[in-house]
């Protein structure tokens, strides 16, 4: 670990960990080397760290398709070009998701138990097994008596020479045959020449055979030395829950025949809860012993990590993440449990220091519509649910000189050089680079864990959408209010499950939430006797929790939430305002106040945090200075103002905005000021943001994140005076100090405003054209999300009039 003086001289100016980094989506794949090398230049310049490279469907011709030696050499430059530059390189092992393509033969496939249920008479059936689709597999036949759903017990009926033989019975009976089918799910978005089935997951030859086939000619032409990370997406592999040799891996795993017992996971039995239970466990050793270890293994061999977001179907459990090298979630909302708190957490327990997520996956729908603050806002979500790197999703490869512009991702933000605000993201990005190696040092104070009910998702997996998606059954079991009461306490935490416990000592557990009637294995009931043995307190009763909660290090404030961490020698929190107003912090002792976008320190036992501001705070070693700065009330700027849009500046009057040309771009506006000598500080601030309906953007999904404010500058703005260049605004408190430029007597000020690209999106043809020649030529990838709607709410200008305020 560090120690607080370290980690405060590096704050300024940290080292390259933990810069952002990029998914870079290559679309067709249709790529060239001169924009591929001005696509990896434009990253570097704007201060991103990397890039992980994506092969999605076309949008336009392909010329090296997928797996061609035409794309493995394209790969190769890519990853020299990177190094030569300072960017890490990581390459997603195989196109679109999930894994999968056209060497996934049925044997290789992903698979799902079919079920043939019908109600016969009496007479005895003799039922040819017929492979309805290719690679069926017959599993198992019963016979129940009663009608259709009625009977609670069957026995097994044989199967002789492809025939099941039913014998006579009473009636009305039932029969069920299950089936081994492939679930036919196809790679989604996949690039042109990767068409195919999904993989099997709980196959350790079939992740094999994708290593040959995708993984490691992809790795090869890269380089294993150029390579800072191989990367799995999240797992959706829909409904599947079978693999060649369940019934052998059943028994040697829970000890007990799952063929005569089959039909428990359809029937509803005296037994058939804990067979679920039992059943899901086996799904969930599957994929972490024939898929997981596989690629780690397969990864470690050359050097090279291998990243993954581990959670989905199959049904992986927080500590599957341990069979990985380095952990990966998404989803932001960080009073609830997003993907992201899935894999922080199990990066605590397995003493994983960094905990990437992919960020930004639905931010402000459309593309290009998303503005620096909904990046800054989203990017803090993440940091307080435990993510110390960001990997922004995402930066659409498009062709400098293509018409309009240009190509985008169906979804998610088009994070690149063509947004018109692009002059202010290093800013941005530096700021996030600060926060991001900072959580990357010491290690997180997190006082309560939250046990996640395993066993009842397993056996309550069939009532919900995706049974076979533990994450997401389990979330729905645990209550919302619980992390909800924990973060509003000023508090953290980890879920923790039943593997987790081997390596959990209970004597480190103060605190720990099993709400009562949850199912926990006898290992784990052991444990928990052990934390109360030891002193740690057990809450069952939910509505009692708030009570037990100890003390937070810092009084918590509505929407603000806290990253409490710990170095060698002393603690540092991490404070972000989430919400829409301005909030106050009281501290019981003066504390250092570190800001992300400057750098600068100050000493406070207070602290404002306007909308969507963070800060860092640590113990201050010396008191706070006696009085604060008093400011004066702001003289508004009347002007006369002009306004240049490239051309000859023209009066204006203000507040001016200018959605009516769609024009996306930027704006140039000059007044002139007199100033007198003085020894005050002077400020430009250009006022309050004002609300925005949370209801106003129905269409966008609830991933979707958006800042709820519109800013008095639409979207960003840069200030100069007197040429001297003083600042970027794009967030609250929207103020720029003006000090070290002003002259006395006559000063010329500057404010150049950005906007984002979305009223150029709404009038782009060209894109619209595109999709459709790429559907008529490949069949429908994709849907463009929301186009429509891309200047619904823009706000583009300066919507305010600016104000100079001095402190004395």
């Amino acid at each position: 670990m560090a120690t607080v003086d370290e980690v405060r001289r590096q704050f300024r100016n940290p080292p390259p960990d933990g810069r952002p980094m990029i998914r870079w989506w290559w679309f067709g794949p249709s790529v060239t080397r001169d924009e591929l090398d001005r696509e990896l230049r434009a990253m570097a310049a704007a201060g991103l760290g990397g890039v992980e490279v994506a092969f999605v469907y076309p949008m336009g011709p392909v010329t090296a398709p997928f797996g061609s030696a035409e794309l493995l050499e394209l790969v190769g430059h890519a990853a020299r070009t990177a190094r030569e530059l300072g960017l890490r390189f990581d390459v997603t092992l195989g196109s679109g998701w999930s894994y999968g393509g056209p060497h996934v033969t049925p044997e290789y496939a992903a698979r799902q138990v079919h079920w043939d249920r019908r109600e016969i008479g009496s007479a005895a059936y003799d039922v040819p097994v017929v492979e309805a689709w290719p690679g069926d597999e017959f599993l198992a036949a019963f016979v129940g008596q009663g009608s259709a759903g009625t009977p609670t017990a069957y026995v097994e009926v044989p199967m002789r020479d492809g025939i099941i033989h039913v014998p006579t019975g009473g009636q009305p009976r039932e029969v069920l045959i299950a089936t081994s089918r492939v679930t036919g799910q196809n790679v989604k978005r996949a690039a042109a020449g990767a068409e195919g089935l999904t993989l099997d997951h709980y196959s350790a030859a079939a992740a094999a055979e994708h290593i040959r086939c995708v993984a490691e000619p992809l790795l090869l032409a890269a380089d294993p030395a150029l390579v800072g990370s191989v990367f799995c997406d999240s797992l959706e592999v829909y409904g599947a829950d079978w693999t060649a040799g369940m019934f052998e891996e059943f028994a040697k795993r829970r000890g007990y025949d799952l063929r005569p017992r089959l039909y428990e996971l359809l029937v509803d039995t005296a037994r058939s809860r804990q067979l679920r239970i039992d059943f899901g466990r086996t799904l969930s050793e599957l994929y972490e012993d024939n898929f997981l270890k596989v690629f780690q293994q397969w990864a470690a061999g050359y050097g090279v990590p291998f990243r993954i977001q581990s959670y989905g179907e199959p049904p992986a459990t927080v500590s599957s993440y341990r069979h990985a090298d380095a952990f990966e979630g998404e989803g932001w909302g960080w009073k609830r449990i997003p993907e992201t708190r899935w894999a922080s957490s199990a990066a605590n327990i397995y003493d994983r220091s960094i905990v990437s997520a992919e960020v930004w996956t639905w931010v402000h729908s459309p593309s290009f519509r998303a503005t620096p603050l909904d990046l800054q806002g989203e990017a803090h979500e993440h940091f307080l649910s435990g993510v110390n790197q960001l990997i922004g999703h995402g930066w659409p490869y498009s062709p400098s000189d293509g018409p309009g512009l240009g190509w985008i991702f169906y979804a998610a933000g088009a994070l690149d050089d063509r947004n018109p605000w692009w002059p202010v993201a290093t800013a941005l990005f530096g700021s996030l680079h600060r926060l991001s190696w900072l959580l990357q040092q010491g290690t997180p104070v997190r006082p309560v864990k939250i046990y996640v009910p395993t066993s009842d998702a397993y056996a309550a997996g069939d009532g919900f959408p995706e049974p076979h998606n533990l994450y997401r059954v389990a979330r729905q079991l645990i209550l919302e209010s619980v992390p909800r009461i924990i973060r509003e306490a000023g508090l953290d935490f980890d879920l923790i499950d039943d593997d987790a416990i081997s390596v959990v000592d209970p004597g480190d557990v103060s605190l720990i939430v099993v709400p009562v009637d949850t199912t926990t294995p006898a290992s784990t009931a052991t444990w928990l006797e052990s934390v109360r043995a030891t002193g740690g307190l057990v809450v069952t009763d939910v509505a009692a929790l708030a009570g037990h909660l100890p003390t937070p290090p810092i009084a918590p404030a509505p929407d603000v939430g806290v990253v409490h961490r710990r170095l060698d020698d002393g603690d540092f929190y991490f404070v972000a305002n989430t919400g829409t107003s301005v909030r106050t912090l009281t501290f019981d002792q003066p504390m250092e106040r570190w800001s992300p976008l400057s750098a600068e320190t100050t000493i406070t036992r207070s602290a404002t945090l306007h909308p969507y501001e963070s800060a860092v705070f640590v113990a201050a070693e010396s008191p706070e200075p006696a009085g604060s700065p008093v400011g004066s009330a702001a003289d508004p700027l009347t002007g006369p103002w002009t306004v240049s849009f490239g051309d000859e500046p023209r009066p204006v009057s203000l507040p001016h905005q200018w959605e009516d040309d769609a024009y996306s771009g930027s704006a140039t506006y000059q007044t002139k000021l007199q100033l007198p000598a003085s020894g005050e500080k002077l400020f430009l601030d250009f006022g309050p943001d004002e609300l925005v309906d949370p209801g106003s953007e129905p269409y966008l999904p609830d991933n979707s994140y958006r800042a709820l404010v519109i800013p008095p500058v639409g979207v960003a703005a840069e200030v100069w005076l007197n040429d001297t260049y003083c600042g970027a605004v794009w967030a609250p408190p929207y103020r720029v100090e003006l000090t070290r430029a002003v002259q006395p007597g006559a000063n010329e000020l500057r404010i150049v405003v950005y906007n984002t690209a979305a009223n150029a999106l709404s009038v782009d043809q060209h894109l619209l054209d595109a999709a459709d020649e790429v559907a008529r030529r490949h069949g429908r990838r994709f849907d463009l999300q929301h186009i429509e709607h891309a200047t619904d709410y823009v706000h583009s200008g300066l919507l305010t009039v600016p104000a100079l305020i001095r402190e004395g």
